[in-house]
């Protein structure tokens, strides 16, 4: 993990500001969540790389989406494909789907093509959606204040997509906000 870490680095993460501080250590900290909620080492691995290629709610890229083969040598491909499909998400499409309809359409911000992810895929996506947002509003008030009535909401609707860890991390930062 040290090595996939230099890497990213080297791409230029800590030179990002984030929401709360810096990239680098809020992909360390998603990653870190991963873990404690015993995710697989590709998805922890795909959560320190989870803004490779911005995200509907990060447009800072560190590499263009015509590197991917860069970032998949780096992390391996199963990595690689949670972190495009991840970055790749149109948000306002795809969200609002999920836990409400049998089987929700993907949408793909970059290509514009819509389709179904496998289950594994809907589950490493939900699970690194609520990492990287949990992240975001630990010891953030003012996150919580603006988002947290509606990440609980979306997170509630991916309950059966997601860890026991991982609910139990929203019921802790979010659910308080909104009782």
């Amino acid at each position: 993990m040290d090595d996939i870490f230099q890497k990213l680095s080297e791409l230029g993460a800590g030179d990002f500001d984030h929401i709360d501080g810096n990239l680098i250590d809020h992909l360390q900290g998603t990653q870190k969540l991963l873990k404690e909620w015993s995710a697989s080492t590709t998805l922890e691995v795909a959560g320190l790389y989870h803004a490779a290629y911005g995200t509907a709610g990060f447009d800072e890229v560190l590499v263009s989406v015509e590197q991917r083969d860069k970032i998949s040598q780096i992390i391996g491909s199963a990595a690689e494909d949670i972190v495009y499909l991840y970055c790749a998400c149109d948000r306002d499409y795809f969200w609002p789907q999920i836990g409400v309809v049998a089987v929700p359409e993907f949408k793909n911000r970059f290509t514009g093509q819509s389709f179904q992810l496998s289950p594994q895929q809907l589950r490493d996506f939900c699970e690194l959606t609520v990492a990287n947002e949990i992240e975001i509003a630990i010891d953030n008030p003012s996150f919580i204040d603006e988002y947290g009535r509606s990440l609980y909401s979306i997170f509630k609707n991916m309950r059966n997509y997601i860890s026991e860890s991982a609910y139990t991390s929203v019921e802790q930062v979010l659910g308080c906000s909104n009782a």
